[in-house]
């Protein structure tokens, strides 16, 4: 059942985030509910501490990146959901899947726009996106290099879920 959740929730979220640029609280909301309830009666109180730390963690793993403008607060609220479904272990081996893939996109994209002679002469920018993935501090709309993050947390979930080990 939790594999049902999680595959709807990041399937949808990949979607709506491609489309709409926006991953919706429809959508992470209830999936946050839906952790808790199920490890709740599944495992008791063990299992609500169990959902609450991956929330907790999946939460806080992206709050950073979000509050410095690099990405949206619907990429927290879904690593926080995934989190909830998942557990700790998950959720981190998710995340470090997640910024690899986040960070090869924002990689290819720096340098589809600006041509491989801009990961030398600016590397703040470049570690920036590396890092958050989504956008570049301080930069006008114009030379600004974004893209729907929901892309990467999808695979880097997928990875973590089906090659690291799986749920629990």
């Amino acid at each position: 059942m939790i594999y049902t959740i999680l595959i709807l929730t990041i399937t949808t979220s990949l979607f709506t985030d491609i489309r709409q640029r926006k991953i919706l609280n429809i959508v992470t909301f209830p999936t946050i509910i839906i952790g808790f309830i199920f490890y709740t009666i599944t495992n008791g109180l063990e299992g609500f501490l169990f959902s609450g730390k991956g929330f907790l963690v999946g939460l806080g793993l992206l709050l950073i990146p979000y509050l410095l403008g690099g990405m949206g607060a619907g990429d927290v609220k879904l690593m926080a959901a995934i989190g909830a479904l998942t557990g700790v272990d998950v959720v981190l081996q998710s995340f470090l899947y997640t910024a690899l893939i986040g960070g090869l996109i924002a990689l290819i994209l720096i340098v589809k726009k600006r041509g491989i002679r801009s990961l030398f002469f600016s590397p703040k920018h470049i570690v920036f996106n590396l890092l958050a993935g989504n956008s570049v501090m301080n930069q006008d709309e114009k030379t600004k290099i974004t893209f729907p993050y929901g892309v990467p947390i999808a695979l880097g979930t997928l990875l973590a879920v089906f090659i690291g080990g799986g749920i629990g």
